[in-house]
């Protein structure tokens, strides 16, 4: 059975991830967000401390911790709170904090690594039921409420008068953001996360003319890095959630190179 070897499981997990964070990428590059992301995903590992010292499964912890951490940024933004700097000092204090409370786990045998920057070669059939569950859960939520969120985005003054609650909507991108966060840390793990929501969107607006080309666009790209990051970490030996955001970084700036050569042919 195809389930039965680690290498589909690792592929049909990356897969999985890069669908569940590729339209919502979208959603964080057109809003600024890389740092909103970033917060989110390093509070995780608070979360996996936690949910280990309660015996609690590390997804439900994850999820429960990202998305405190994704609400209270939320809450902070627009009241005169100099962002950048808020969300600096979130990130990488849940980041501390979440490593010092592994550290005094007793009798629990965890491999930090692995929370850190992923290990996607060691994800078991319940993992990949996780991954998928939450990759469709994210792609159904953010389908069904595109427009409106696509509205809210572009402009709230627009969405208001169109009878949307922008609050309503960044309320849907947050919960939407503590599950991708939640889902991705047994491939990625929490510090490349946020490469794989920031990076394949970025590669694709190159080539997008449409929101929603966009979005397929970064799919496309975030599945490619995937398979091409895991086939290039099993043939050279390297480790696998690094190599997969390599992968993505060589797209982008392959993408990057091309859209400037265009753009000089056309204005030559």
């Amino acid at each position: 059975m195809i389930l039965d070897s680690f290498i589909w499981r690792a592929a049909l997990a990356g897969v999985g991830v890069a669908l569940a964070a590729a339209p919502l990428g979208c959603f964080v590059v057109w809003r600024r967000l890389a740092y909103f992301g970033d917060a989110t995903a390093h509070a995780a590992i608070l979360g996996v401390a936690l949910a280990l010292s309660a015996g609690l499964p590390v997804f439900l912890g994850a999820l429960v911790i990202a998305l405190a951490m994704a609400s209270l940024v939320a809450s902070l933004s627009g009241r005169n709170v100099a962002m950048d700097t808020l969300l600096g000092v979130l990130a990488h204090s849940a980041l501390a904090i979440g490593i010092v409370a592994v550290s005094f786990l007793d009798g629990v045998r965890i491999d930090l690594m692995a929370f850190l920057f992923g290990d996607i070669l060691a994800v078991s059939r319940m993992d990949l039921a996780v991954i998928w569950g939450g990759a469709m859960a994210v792609v159904g939520l953010l389908g069904w409420r595109w427009s409106a969120l696509l509205t809210a985005t572009l402009n709230e003054d627009l969405a208001r008068a169109s009878g949307i609650d922008p609050q309503r909507e960044k309320l849907i991108l947050t919960l939407t953001l503590a599950v991708v966060v939640a889902v991705s840390i047994k491939v990625v793990g929490v510090l490349l996360i946020g490469a794989m929501l920031i990076v394949p969107p970025a590669a694709a607006r190159v080539f997008a003319k449409t929101p929603e080309q966009m979005a397929v666009l970064a799919g496309g790209i975030g599945v490619t890095s995937a398979l091409g990051g895991l086939a290039a970490s099993w043939h050279l030996d390297t480790p696998t959630g690094p190599t997969i955001v390599s992968v993505a970084a060589a797209i982008f700036l392959a993408c990057t190179i091309f859209g400037l050569i265009r753009r000089t042919r056309q204005q030559a």
